[in-house]
């Protein structure tokens, strides 16, 4: 874990906040997927996080690495879960 707070000590604040920003983008692509596939709580815990990650980046990337990392390290297992669940990305044909 100390390897990854390196990293993160290496990234400017702003660098932070992309990866923040990201990872919130991330998550309510997820959510969007698992609520059409009617997995709603995993939506609701997907959506939730991704707001609460995208209102806190800034302080995230300001304060507490440590903090940073373990919210980090959260979002990206609910990713990997919800990708091990799904390792097919949902493919719209729809027509417009």
């Amino acid at each position: 874990m100390e390897e990854k707070i390196k990293i993160i000590k290496d990234l400017s604040i702003e660098e932070r906040e992309e990866v923040f920003a990201d990872i919130a983008r991330v998550l309510e692509g997820a959510a969007r997927e698992a609520y059409v596939e009617g997995n709603r709580g995993f939506a609701v815990l997907s959506a939730n996080m991704a707001e609460a990650i995208r209102i806190n980046a800034d302080e995230l990337a300001r304060d507490d690495l440590q903090n940073a990392e373990s919210v980090l390290q959260q979002a990206t297992t609910v990713i990997s879960q919800f990708k091990a669940v799904h390792p097919y990305r949902m493919v719209s044909h729809a027509r417009h």
